[in-house]
């Protein structure tokens, strides 16, 4: 199942990414290049950079094919050669980035990561980097039929839907879900951001609510918790707050987020299993805390 793609017309960030070594596995554009932010002028800034992500399956051939097309976007990283810059990619989040180039009359910023580290991080959360950015909605330019990076960007916004109805008291709106979901990969629960934070989460979401139910329609529509009456554009949720649901939903949650609860509930030396651990977390009044924690 691909993602679903955002109506608008494209054509300047395909003329972007015709510019650059087309082996690619993913592209997509975001931030507020792309989606009007509220607080902002009407649309999506025309003076704003545009930021891209591009997901390769082999970084090394893809850097050497760029360094020949467009060296001059490089720092002086460029002398060492691709390999090297591979192995910089490698750190942190995983993803390199060439920033304030200028392309077609605009500025650009692009980061190039692996297949692999990407889905990894879909799956798992491992930084919550590239998959945080993909819970929000994005401008899918281009996907390949890379089936298990597929499943990866769906697993992805499944987990966010699972992780926000933890923190979301038992009934909530549609527009409290994607402040939660949105919030995620800032600071967890928006009821618990003040200031910068919590209006950044606000302004992203506002002006974009369809593009979000476009995103997350599919999952809320199977998801037996929630009634969805997409007609409407209305949601009606009564999650299970009861110990035996919370664990239901934390046994499902990505594998890296479950170890920073544990670690957070369990102190070292003790060496319980994560079931036991979460079972303990779904029986506590705070368990959406821990999770915001976490």
């Amino acid at each position: 199942m691909a993602l679903p793609a955002l109506s608008s017309s494209g054509v300047k960030f395909r003329r972007v990414l015709a510019h650059f070594p087309q082996e690619l596995s993913l592209a997509f554009a975001y931030g507020s290049g792309v989606f009007r932010q509220a607080g902002a002028s009407a649309g999506p800034g025309e003076n704003n950079m545009l930021d891209f992500v591009f997901a390769v399956d082999d970084s090394v051939t893809w850097h050497m094919m760029n360094l020949l097309k467009n060296r001059s976007h490089y720092s002086f990283l460029k002398v060492f050669g691709p390999k090297q810059i591979s192995n910089v990619q490698s750190y942190g989040a995983g993803i390199y980035y060439n920033t304030l180039v200028p392309c077609n009359g605009r500025m650009i910023k692009y980061g190039v990561i692996s297949t692999d580290t990407l889905i990894d991080d879909l799956l798992h959360w491992k930084t919550l980097y590239v998959a945080g950015r993909l819970q929000k909605p994005v401008k899918i330019l281009t996907q390949n039929e890379n089936s298990k990076l597929q499943a990866a960007l769906v697993s992805n916004l499944k987990s966010a839907v699972t992780a926000a109805f933890l923190m979301l008291p038992e009934s909530f709106s549609e527009e409290d879900l994607y402040m939660q979901i949105a919030g995620l990969s800032y600071s967890g629960d928006f009821r618990m951001v003040i200031g910068e934070d919590r209006s950044k989460v606000q302004n992203i979401v506002k002006p974009n609510v369809p593009h979000f139910q476009k995103l997350y329609s599919n999952i809320l529509q199977d998801c037996p918790q929630v009634v969805y009456k997409h007609h409407l554009g209305r949601l009606e949720a009564s999650i299970d707050k009861s110990p035996e649901g919370q664990f239901t939903q934390l046994m499902a949650l990505p594998r890296t987020l479950q170890q920073k609860i544990t670690s957070l509930v369990d102190p070292p030396g003790k060496n319980r299993d994560v079931e036991e651990i979460l079972l303990q977390v779904a029986h506590d009044p705070d368990c959406g805390f821990v999770v915001h924690q976490g």
